[in-house]
């Protein structure tokens, strides 16, 4: 495969389209994005970064219609706590159905979901047409990458696109709480 090079978002569109695997810049580091619903880009994505599919992904959206279709276990009073904290830095595990495919909840019965405050995320999501996978630019237990350039260096080799972008500058990533009980597994601060 090419090297990755920045391409315009047109150019990272057509990848997704064909189970391919992005970079693209979230509000704290880079971000590795695929088509949720494709298996095949899943698998690559979880490959290039040396992850265990057990561990699931997050889904990343513009808004929270994106993620409409898979909050039929939401009661209004779940809707209306995760609206007030997004768009943001919130990441909701969120109780699904078991027609979820297990490569994006892994071994849990919660799938991982945020709408992003981040311009170019949201940009990117509302291209698409729906959520992204988003994980880290990084092989699992190294830094993550903080630019394009060392997501280029890094991991450049196999991805399909990067898309051009900055980081928002926010120093840790998303808080991460369970929908059900509130309790926070990841602090932001």
């Amino acid at each position: 495969m090419a090297q990755a090079a920045l391409f315009p978002l047109k150019h990272a569109i057509d990848a997704l389209a064909h189970d391919g695997v992005i970079a693209y810049a979230t509000e704290s580091v880079w971000g590795l994005g695929c088509d949720p619903w494709s298996e095949q880009a899943v698998s690559r994505l979880l490959a290039i970064k040396q992850r265990p599919w057990q561990k699931g992904l997050i889904l990343i959206a513009a808004d929270m219609a994106q993620l409409e279709p898979l909050l039929g276990r939401v009661t209004p009073e779940q809707r209306l706590l995760m609206q007030s904290r997004w768009p943001g830095p919130v990441t909701w595990l969120v109780p699904v159905s078991e027609h979820i495919p297990r490569w994006l909840r892994g071994e849990h019965e919660t799938l991982a979901m945020r709408v992003s405050a981040h311009a170019g995320v949201q940009q990117l999501c509302r291209a698409w047409g729906g959520p992204l996978v988003s994980t880290s630019a990084n092989l699992s237990c190294q830094p993550a990458c903080k630019t394009a350039l060392q997501v280029h260096l890094r991991l450049g080799g196999e991805l399909d696109a990067i898309v051009p972008g900055h980081v928002s500058g926010a120093k840790r990533p998303s808080e991460i709480r369970d929908l059900i009980s509130q309790r926070v597994l990841r602090a932001s601060a």
